[in-house]
């Protein structure tokens, strides 16, 4: 049987796995804030508690100390995306260059140019407040899967030179001497400001930045409904009542706070696994010695990256579930990574059967035809969504969390002036036309390189209505 046929061999090194985030599992459990349980008012309430609502509680306090805010979040801190993405750091605020210019071809050099500012200023609060998360700036790698990847790898490198960024393009015989995999022919390295980091300390690490800043955080306090009174915002929790003068909805797949936004973001479910440590043996027969993030060219793209104890993550896998479901029991057993081990395995066959996973899980994505940040506004403005991170939202959360409190508040920025920061993605069609399109789409896209047919005409269609899924 083939690797790529090679289900009882996946199915095998699933056996002893757990169906949860390594990220959160690894730290054990963190102790909670208490729930809200008396009315209170507020200058600002964060409605989240990922990266995005956590930097903007830290962002808001550092610029004016003595402004009450307060932060929500419907579970514990880190409970969704933020605690379970592959983590690669990236200076791109809008999911990579290309992306940048499909989107705003006029306003590249100037997202870019924030995207390395932002990237430094998330370094230095790191700093500043002594937030270990197990950081490594070994950069961002980029892979071509093949021959038929060489041409996207091109034009990577003609963006990265461009635009002023520290990249090198990689031959295939310089590109094994970073990674050794069978299928990687070339890459362009981005070598500055991009690396590795571990999301869960991360996070834990600004949950008590927020906390040493005085922000108000309530845990497993869920945003129930709001409405706007003319003068506050009146948010309704199941204990309590929130009066507040302005709203960041850090929401993102969830899409919570107001029923339109659901309109234009659909919660995609990426998968991921991580293997146990690798011995010394097994590493150097990877190589992998600038421990960089690394994602490559395929039309289904898997991304990759080593942990501080040198187990290999190892995703990309998206799926859509019904109504935007983002805790699917289905993704809590085997079957479901199945696909993923054997493009593992066909990534690195010399890892093959002397190999287990420890973990695997799926984090729910906030998609948009713009897949990056973006800002829908409630209330005459008082209530601003910032969401839609759907790549690189480690780092880009920071940037969205900025933008979206300038926006709140009114300051003109060179950030705010830019049209991304004052347009819309496109509507996405409401269910059940949502999940056949997301089902048959991800169908073509798991056999499109191997079979092509019909699966490059519906891509093409579905690219066509906005949503560059081949990216």
């Amino acid at each position: 049987m083939s690797v790529e046929e090679d289900n009882p061999a996946a199915l095998k090194a699933l056996t002893d796995t757990r169906f949860t985030t390594y990220w959160l599992d690894s730290l054990g459990p963190a102790d909670s804030e208490p729930s809200l349980a008396a009315d209170i008012e507020t200058n600002l309430t964060i409605v989240g508690g990922g990266f995005c609502g956590l930097w903007s509680a830290i962002l808001a306090k550092e610029a004016q100390p003595d402004r009450d805010v307060v932060l929500i979040e419907a579970q514990s801190i880190a409970n969704g995306a933020s605690g379970r993405p592959g983590a690669i750091l990236s200076t791109s605020v809008m999911h990579g260059i290309d992306n940048t210019e499909r989107m705003f071809p006029n306003e590249v050099a100037a997202l870019e140019d924030l995207g390395r500012s932002n990237l430094d200023a998330f370094r230095d609060t790191l700093e500043k407040y002594g937030v270990e998360c197990d950081i490594e700036w070994g950069g961002e790698l980029k892979v071509s899967i093949g021959d038929e990847g060489l041409g996207a790898i091109d034009e990577d490198f003609k963006l990265y030179k461009k635009y002023g960024h520290d990249a090198i393009k990689l031959d295939k015989s310089a590109v094994q001497a970073e990674i050794q995999s069978p299928l990687f022919h070339a890459g362009v390295w981005s070598r500055k400001r991009s690396g590795t980091v571990n999301p869960g300390k991360l996070a834990r690490g600004l949950k008590r930045v927020a906390l040493q800043l005085g922000v108000q955080l309530f845990e497993n306090t869920p945003h129930i409904s709001n409405r706007f009174d003319g003068e506050e915002i009146i948010i309704q929790t199941p204990n309590a009542t929130i009066r507040t003068k302005k709203v960041l909805l850090a929401t993102n797949a969830w899409a919570a706070g107001h029923k339109s936004i659901k309109r234009r973001v659909a919660a995609v479910r990426d998968r991921i696994v991580v293997t146990e440590p690798l011995s010394d043996e097994q590493m150097a027969s990877v190589g992998w010695k600038n421990r960089q993030g690394i994602y490559d060219t395929r039309t289904q793209l898997n991304y990759m990256r080593l942990t501080r104890d040198n187990r290999i993550l190892f995703g990309g896998r998206l799926d859509y579930f019904f109504n935007n479901n983002t805790d699917p029991e289905q993704d809590k057993s085997a079957e479901p990574y199945v696909r993923l081990v054997n493009s593992f395995y066909r990534t690195f066959p010399q890892l093959k059967d002397s190999i287990r996973f420890s973990h695997a899980w799926s984090g729910p994505i906030g998609l948009t035809t713009r897949m990056a940040v973006h800002y829908q506004r409630f209330h005459k403005g008082n209530m601003i969504f910032a969401g839609g991170y759907s790549g690189f939202g480690v780092t880009a959360s920071r940037f969205g969390a900025e933008v979206g409190l300038a926006l709140l508040d009114g300051k003109e920025t060179d950030a705010t002036r830019l049209s991304f920061a004052n347009s819309v993605p496109a509507y996405i069609p409401p269910e059940p036309f949502r999940w056949i399109g997301a089902k048959i789409t991800m169908y073509a896209l798991d056999t499109l390189d191997e079979k092509g047919g019909w699966r490059k005409l519906w891509v093409k269609l579905v690219e066509k209505m906005g949503f560059p899924i081949t990216l």
